[in-house]
């Protein structure tokens, strides 16, 4: 069966991911609260947003960068895109 969370993204349930994304807290809040869905979308805006800003994830800047864009995107607030993109359309 699969878990359902209270996705603050889509504010609504919605299918939960299977483990927790990061380890300690962060992780278990992303766990507890975001939907896969949600997830996947974010995987796809953080990749455009390394390789748009061609930033080095060695970079603690970068990674503090990320996660503050990730928290703006999961409670729908104005965060960064990658400058120039066009989504496809449907």
């Amino acid at each position: 069966m699969t878990r359902m969370v209270h996705c603050k993204k889509y504010n609504k349930e919605l299918p939960g991911l299977p483990v927790p994304p990061y380890p300690g807290q962060k992780g278990q809040e992303i766990f507890e609260s975001v939907s896969q869905q949600a997830w996947q979308e974010w995987q796809k805006q953080q990749t455009m947003l390394i390789n748009e800003k061609q930033l080095n994830m060695m970079d603690p800047d970068a990674r503090k960068y990320l996660l503050e864009e990730m928290d703006k995107f999961f409670n729908n607030e104005e965060f960064d895109k990658a400058e120039g993109y066009v989504p496809p359309e449907e």
